[in-house]
């Protein structure tokens, strides 16, 4: 017999945060690998009908080399430019966007298929970076803010042992500024 909505479910609080965040998690799991490999095999059949077998085979060839002729160029870029940020002394937040997307690009190109292709090659060019660099940066705000506001029973961000939202911070407070010094252990 199975267990009614509203029943507590074992690992999880009735009413916990972490409850209704673990059903995107599933969702998108499905989507990746139910729906896209079929989607993929549609399109590949449907581009095989139109152009021949042959033709399909050579254009999956020579898509996944300007794959990885984008991935290397733009992932040395990518590279270079972290490097050069961090010689200059700045946080490369940046550069390690680009060289997420990158990557995830580069993942994308090697699964076999027309429509992760493109993604994937969306991703890597540098004209359409920038759009997928926002959204990317909204994503780990809304989960870094929401974290630190939403703090489920792991903590902030649901990591275990973070500090709790009510935890007082360092800093200036009522009590005067803060004193920088060093803890000396007699032992």
């Amino acid at each position: 017999m199975s267990q009614p909505d509203d029943a507590p479910r074992p690992g999880r609080r009735p009413g916990s945060p972490a409850a209704g965040r673990r059903r995107p998690w599933a969702l998108l799991l499905v989507a990746a690998f139910v729906v896209v490999p079929i989607v993929e095999i549609y399109v590949l059949i449907q581009v095989g009908q139109v152009i021949g077998v042959g033709w399909t085979v050579l254009l999956l060839v020579l898509d996944s080399i300007l794959g990885g002729w984008l991935i290397r160029r733009e992932g040395a870029r990518a590279w270079r430019a972290m490097r050069t940020t961090l010689e200059a002394g700045r946080m490369p937040a940046r550069e390690l966007a680009d060289g997420g997307l990158v990557v995830l690009g580069g993942t994308l190109m090697l699964s076999p298929g027309f429509v992760t292709d493109v993604f994937g090659i969306l991703l890597i060019l540098p004209i359409t970076r920038p759009l997928f660099r926002g959204v990317l940066t909204t994503l780990v705000s809304r989960r870094l803010v929401g974290g630190v506001a939403g703090g489920g029973p792991a903590g902030p961000g649901g990591f275990p042992g973070a500090p709790r939202p009510d935890a007082r911070r360092p800093g200036p407070g009522p009590q005067g500024p803060v004193v920088r010094g060093e803890v000396v252990d007699d032992e």
